[in-house]
C-alpha cells in the first residue's frame, strides 16, 4: 500500500536533494486508475478573474452573491526567494505568489475554483498545492505536481462554506519542509447569503484583513549567529534539524516581525466593522485583540455554524484559518497579537490596528494623570 506522502506525480521525477519519487501518470482528468462517475457540469456558468493581493488585504468580492455560481479563474506562481523575516535575519522561503502568507482566495459557496499553478524554470523544486477546502486527491494535491518549467491547471467546487487553509505538499519532508518556509495561504468560501450573526441576522463587514501567522527556524552558526543560504536546497538540512526541535526561533505575522507596525499597520475607523481572517499552517495560536474584542467569531472558521460571541481571545488550530468580526468604539491603537505573550513579544507574532475617530469617555477616561502618591 503507497504512504499518504509519497504519492505519485504526473511523468516526472520529484528531486528535492535527498528526497526522490516515482514516476506515475494520472488519467487524464482525475486520479490513475479511477473511472469518472460524474462529470463537471459548467453549463452556462459565467467566467470571471480574481486578481489576488498581497496580505494583509483581500481580493475586490461581493459579500452577498448577486448571482448563481461562477468559475473563479485564478493565477498563482510559485517563488522561491530569500526575504528578511527579522532585522538580520534571512530565510531561503518558497512561497505563492512571493508572499508570506500566499494571498488570500474570496469565492462563493457552489463556485468552482479554477487555479492555474506555475512553477518558473527559475526555481530548483517542484511544488504543488492541497486545498483544505476541496474534495479529493488530497486535497488537490494528488493532481497539482509541477516541476521547474511547469504550470498545471486544477479546478475545484467549493461545496463547503468557511475559511481554509492551503499549502505545499509534495511529499514526505518536504511537506513540513515547504510549509514552515513559507508556502501557504488561505481561501475564504462565503455562503451566498452573506454572514450571519448568532441569531441568524445578515451582518456585513467594511474592511476585512488576512494575517497569516508563521513558524520559522532558522539554523545558527557555532556562534550563536542565524545563518544565511543561498538557496532552500542548501539551506534543508540544516533546517530539518531545527524543525526536529518544535521550538521556532520566530513566528511572524504576513512574513515578517512589524510587518503589521507602524506604517504597515491595519487601518480602521470608529462605527467600521473589520473581519479578520487568521490562519496557522503548521501549529496551535490564540489571538487577542488588545482593547478590543471579538464580537462574532466562527470557530475554525466554520460560517454554517452559529458564531461565539463576544470572544476576548479565539483559537485557531494548526493546520487551519478562523474568523472574527469586531466593530471598533475607540480610536488609537490596537495590539493585534498571539496571546503566548512570549511567541508575541519576544518571538515576533504581533501586529496593530490603527483606528481613527473620536474618543469616547463613557467607555474609558483617564481621571488622574500619574503623579505622586498622595
Amino acid at each position: 500500500m503507497r504512504n499518504l506522502f509519497t504519492y505519485p506525480i504526473k511523468s516526472l521525477f520529484i528531486v528535492a536533494s535527498i528526497v526522490t519519487f516515482p514516476i506515475s501518470v494520472f488519467a487524464e482528468g482525475g486520479l490513475e486508475g479511477m473511472e469518472v462517475g460524474v462529470q463537471a457540469n459548467l453549463k452556462g456558468m459565467e467566467r470571471v478573474k480574481q486578481e489576488l493581493v498581497a496580505p494583509p488585504f483581500a481580493p475586490k468580492h461581493e459579500q452577498v452573491a448577486s448571482g448563481g455560481p461562477r468559475i473563479v479563474e485564478i493565477e498563482m506562481t510559485i517563488e522561491e526567494k530569500e526575504i528578511e523575516i527579522s532585522k538580520g535575519v534571512f530565510a531561503q522561503a518558497m512561497t505563492f505568489d512571493g508572499t508570506n502568507p500566499g494571498p488570500l482566495i474570496i469565492v462563493h459557496e457552489g463556485d468552482q475554483v479554477e487555479l492555474t499553478l506555475k512553477n518558473p524554470k527559475t526555481n530548483v523544486m517542484t511544488h504543488n498545492i492541497d486545498f483544505h477546502s476541496s474534495t479529493g486527491a488530497l486535497g488537490g494535491g494528488g493532481l497539482t505536481h509541477v516541476a521547474p518549467g511547469q504550470q498545471v491547471k486544477l479546478r475545484w467546487k467549493a461545496d463547503r462554506v468557511g475559511t481554509y487553509v492551503y499549502h505545499c505538499a509534495p511529499g514526505g519532508t518536504m511537506i513540513p519542509y515547504h510549509v514552515v518556509t513559507g508556502m501557504n495561504g488561505a481561501i475564504m468560501v462565503l455562503p451566498r447569503d452573506g454572514l450571519k450573526d448568532e441569531k441568524g441576522k445578515s451582518v456585513k463587514y467594511d474592511r476585512a484583513y488576512y494575517i497569516g501567522e508563521q513558524d520559522w527556524y532558522i539554523p545558527k552558526d557555532s556562534k550563536g549567529n542565524f545563518k544565511r543560504y543561498k538557496s532552500p536546497v542548501a539551506a534543508m538540512g540544516d533546517t530539518l534539524n531545527v524543525m526536529k526541535g518544535l521550538t521556532p526561533s520566530h513566528i511572524t505575522f504576513n512574513g515578517k516581525v512589524g510587518a503589521l507596525t507602524g506604517e504597515n499597520a491595519m487601518q480602521a475607523k470608529v462605527g467600521e466593522t473589520v473581519l479578520f481572517v487568521h490562519s496557522q499552517a503548521n501549529r496551535d495560536t490564540r489571538v487577542h485583540l488588545i482593547g478590543g474584542h471579538a464580537d462574532l467569531f466562527w470557530h475554525g472558521g466554520s460560517f454554517n455554524d452559529a458564531p461565539m460571541t463576544h470572544r476576548e481571545t479565539w483559537p485557531v488550530f494548526g493546520g487551519e484559518a478562523v474568523a472574527a468580526l469586531y466593530t471598533f468604539k475607540q480610536p488609537g491603537l490596537y495590539a493585534y497579537v498571539n496571546h503566548n505573550l512570549i511567541e508575541a513579544i519576544m518571538l515576533g507574532a504581533a501586529g496593530h490596528v490603527s483606528v481613527e475617530g473620536k474618543w469616547n469617555n463613557d467607555l474609558m477616561e483617564q481621571v488622574e494623570a500619574p503623579g505622586p502618591i498622595k
